[in-house]
């Protein structure tokens, strides 16, 4: 089996290439431009000389029809596109094209190319906006509230629309927040936990976020990954919800990062209403019931479990892996 990743430099794309490779596949990454980029994510799994990378320009149709005729990929899975809600406000155009563009021209080569493949597009828990307190089902219908989301939505749509049209195998999974050390620093998991890091060792004394009351259900990239692995191998197409089912504040995810270090959060943080979003969704609730019941997948960790994983990464990288 060959599987063709597109976005493997991220950190589902890192983690999914090492699935694979313990699953037997042969895996080829795709970069927008491959002979620049670092693949540290790759190279921090010590993966990156058993891949081949390569160069592909999502939003360039020709660029992609010639990848997917070339390497001749069994599964193709669409992890690329501009990956952060905050940045989509300032650069929503690019967001759109990225994310909604480059899986059009991902769907309209599957349907060039005259062989069976098996297609897996990332979706996001953004679309449905503010769930409240109903958890969000694959059937609960898309509420938008930033450019990001907007572009995940009709990626999801052109999805679907795709594979009830011309019969191909895609798939979408709307995942739920999931996190790993593998993060950059611009997600605020990172950014809490390692600024927490930098207070213990007296590098600083601040932390600064924006609407700490926000929910989120937070889960284990390394599981997520697992259940886009299933997706493409289950005996039919479908989209499917990914996420732990439990949802906690960001102001709790702060306090279980500070506790970790012995540290009393309520000193070093600070609430900046300039780092406010435009639009933000006080809430997101999952039910993952279906991808239980039909992949037969679940989450090995929850937020307690992925916050001392994140802490402990980061002790270990502040002393040198001690």
């Amino acid at each position: 089996m060959k599987a063709l990743i597109c976005g493997v430099g991220g950190q589902d794309g890192a983690y999914l290439a090492k699935l694979l490779l313990e699953k037997g596949y042969d895996v080829v990454g795709t970069s927008r431009d491959a002979t620049l980029s670092r693949f540290d994510a790759l190279r921090s799994l010590g993966i990156l000389d058993r891949i081949e990378t390569i160069s592909m320009a999502l939003n360039d149709f020709r660029s992609v029809l010639h990848t997917v005729k070339r390497h001749a990929p069994d599964e193709i899975y669409n992890l690329a596109g501009q990956s952060s809600v905050g940045l989509s406000f300032e650069q929503p155009v690019e967001t759109m094209e990225s994310i909604a563009g480059g899986t059009l021209n991902l769907l309209e080569a599957l349907r060039f190319v005259d062989r069976p493949l098996r297609f897996y597009n990332a979706g996001s828990s953004e679309c449905f906006g503010d769930t409240g307190n109903a958890p969000a089902t694959e059937s609960t219908p898309f509420q938008p509230r930033s450019p990001y989301a907007v572009a995940k939505s009709t990626a999801h749509w052109l999805v679907r629309n795709y594979r009830e049209a011309y019969g191909l195998f895609a798939c979408t999974g709307v995942l739920f927040n999931h996190e790993s050390p593998l993060r950059p620093d611009r997600f605020v998991t990172q950014k809490i936990v390692r600024t927490a890091a930098r207070i213990a060792a007296g590098e600083c004394d601040r932390l600064k976020l924006g609407n700490i009351s926000v929910e989120r259900d937070w889960g284990w990239a390394p599981d997520y990954v697992d259940a886009m692995w299933r997706m493409l191998n289950a005996s039919g197409a479908d989209d499917y919800v990914i996420a732990t089912g439990r949802t906690v504040s960001l102001e709790y995810f702060v306090r279980k990062v500070f506790d970790q270090f012995g540290l009393d959060w309520n000193r070093h943080l600070e609430v900046d209403e300039q780092l406010f979003r435009p639009t933000d969704i006080p809430t997101g609730r999952a039910n993952p019931r279906k991808a239980r019941t039909e992949l037969g997948w679940s989450p090995t960790l929850d937020v307690d479990d992925v916050i001392a994983a994140l802490c402990s990464a980061a002790y270990e990288a502040a002393n040198g892996g001690r």
